[in-house]
């Protein structure tokens, strides 16, 4: 009688699991069009196939999917960053060309400038994502004597915090776009080597990333 009651259960959340991925998938498509702003849940779950009700059972807002939308956008971006650093000899290079990449992507990105806002949620959404990589990085270049960093998730949380930080001035127009250089600089002194140096890591040409692809469409069961 148990295992009877189990597979309904099983099939139940693999129901739920599917029109999850669902409305990811079409929140991705939509928000990447037209910002998180202009898109609306009713074509996101039109898309998704769902209905405009149920969003609402997996997501309590339209900033709650964007934010789950977001966490996807960071993990490709991860990806495509890795496939162009998978190239480099230096391990330094490899971090400091995704530090440069992801400044970009939070002052040029509609998709991220528009949660800038929520400054807590996003830095914490980049080191959980994004984290796996940079930490990699860190003690990557670390090993090889390039880095002086004796603590890989600390020294990315601080990054993640002065990328959201200094991207929200510029996106307000408090700073210039210019001072993502001196960041990326800054941000590579943080672990342990000295300002020249930094300044040369950061201003290495940087090869273009691989376009970005959209999720497969899919609808939810």
């Amino acid at each position: 009688m148990d295992l009877l009651r189990e597979k309904p259960r099983g099939r139940v959340a693999q129901r739920q699991l599917r029109n999850r991925e669902a409305l990811v998938d079409a929140g991705y498509r939509v928000i990447s069009e037209k910002g998180i702003d202009a898109a609306t849940m009713q074509e996101i779950a039109d898309l998704a196939d769902v209905g405009a009700g149920t969003v609402y059972s997996y997501f309590k807002s339209k900033d709650e999917l964007a934010i789950a939308v977001m966490e996807r956008v960071m993990h490709n971006l991860a990806l495509r960053i890795e496939a162009v650093t998978d190239t480099f000899t230096d391990p330094a290079q490899v971090y400091a060309f995704g530090v440069r990449t992801v400044m970009e992507a939070a002052t040029g990105d509609i998709r991220w400038k528009q949660l800038l806002n929520r400054a807590e949620v996003i830095a914490d959404a980049m080191f959980r994502c994004m984290g796996p990589f940079a930490i990699r990085d860190l003690e990557n270049a670390t090993k090889a004597g390039r880095f002086k960093v004796a603590d890989g998730p600390l020294t990315w949380k601080m990054a993640t915090y002065s990328i959201v930080g200094v991207s929200l001035a510029v996106t307000h127009g408090d700073l210039p776009p210019s001072v993502i250089q001196e960041t990326v600089v800054r941000l590579l002194c943080a672990t342990g080597i000295g300002e020249a140096e930094a300044i040369e890591l950061a201003g290495r040409s940087r090869p273009a990333l691989p376009k970005e692809r959209p999720p497969a469409r899919r609808t939810a069961a």
